[in-house]
């Protein structure tokens, strides 16, 4: 329980509350902590590249409907 935070710079991204279990051996979360917690450009259809908000580090991708109900994404 608790908060994900940029392994570089320490800014809060993720809740454990926005957390859940998905095929993917990494971690999934619905939402960001805050607004700016992320910032995302298109890579592909369907596919964002998300980095860190203050800093830039790279965290992966948001994966638009993708998510455990219909209409979420997956981080």
């Amino acid at each position: 329980p608790g908060i994900y935070v940029c392994a570089r710079c320490g800014h809060e991204l993720f809740s454990s509350h926005a957390k859940y279990e998905h095929s993917s051996p990494w971690p999934a979360f619905t939402e960001t902590v805050h607004e700016d917690s992320v910032s995302k450009r298109k890579e592909r259809p369907g596919a964002l590249k998300v980095s860190c908000g203050k800093c830039g580090n790279g965290l992966g991708h948001e994966f638009l409907n993708d998510g455990p109900k219909r209409g979420q994404s997956r981080f």
